[in-house]
């Protein structure tokens, strides 16, 4: 068949699809306890899983274990969602399936994070899925903190430690069969042919310096003593160093801009 792709020994290609009327029904039949409706509502939407583990396909992953994970948002989502609220079951279920991959991969990251700010992550990622149940939308960071009762920063902070990492080779834009990077997008600022022409002039500049010079530029830029105390150790006065010093700095701003 064409378009088969097997994961989890599941044929993609015939997964069925449910529309959001069926889903309605099939979802108040499951919150009444009928288990053959929860399962009906399972192997319906487990494109809507197939579509959210795509958004990490990138990162290395076993994708049967990201399906499995993500199964397992699509089954809290079904037995939490309230039909009461007029959302439809995939603004609510694709979040929950997101936010249960997320953790997945956090908690098998290399990337350690303190068990407070995890805890403090895992209240807010919580809370966010009971407000955007709520809201049908997703809360703000105003509304996270003011759910929690706390600061506005906490939120951010245990949002950004157990942010998933990102690679400088993931795919941000595809046109043509060729993808943009998020390499592409970074720039060097540091290694650049102007930066690298400046250390070589630099160079050359301090190779003109006297052993004496180089060495009161040393004590002073690099050790941060004064003259006072270069002059002590060079064994001259504070004005031969000053004026040594004078010196071989114009000498090397003379080189650089030759």
């Amino acid at each position: 068949m064409q378009n088969k792709v097997e994961i989890c020994g599941v044929n993609t290609a015939r997964l069925p699809v449910l529309k959001s009327d069926e889903s309605r029904a099939l979802l108040q039949r499951a919150r009444a306890g009928d288990a053959a409706a929860r399962e009906t509502l399972i192997s319906g939407n487990l494109r809507l899983v197939l579509s959210v583990i795509q958004k990490f396909s990138g990162r290395g992953e076993n994708m049967d274990d990201l399906f499995q994970v993500g199964c397992i948002g699509l089954i809290k989502a079904i037995d939490n969602f309230d039909t009461s609220h007029d959302v439809k079951f995939s603004t609510y279920g694709v979040p929950m399936i997101a936010g249960e991959i997320r953790r997945y991969l956090r908690d098998n990251s290399v990337i350690r994070v303190s068990r407070s700010t995890r805890d403090t992550a895992y209240r807010v990622l919580q809370a966010r899925e009971r407000l955007t149940a709520s809201f049908g939308r997703d809360p703000t960071l105003d509304e996270l903190a003011a759910e929690l009762g706390i600061p506005r920063c906490e939120v951010v902070f245990a949002l950004d430690a157990v942010a998933d990492p990102v690679s400088l080779y993931d795919p941000i834009y595809t046109d043509g069969g060729e993808s943009l990077t998020v390499m592409d997008q970074v720039g060097d600022t540091r290694n650049t042919d102007a930066h690298w022409l400046e250390q070589i002039a630099l160079g050359d500049a301090m190779a003109r310096l006297t052993p004496r010079e180089k060495r009161i530029l040393s004590l002073r830029f690099y050790d941060g003593k004064t003259q006072m105390e270069v002059a002590a150790e060079v064994g001259i006065s504070q004005a031969q160093v000053s004026r040594l010093e004078k010196n071989a700095i114009g000498q090397i701003k003379k080189g650089l801009a030759s």
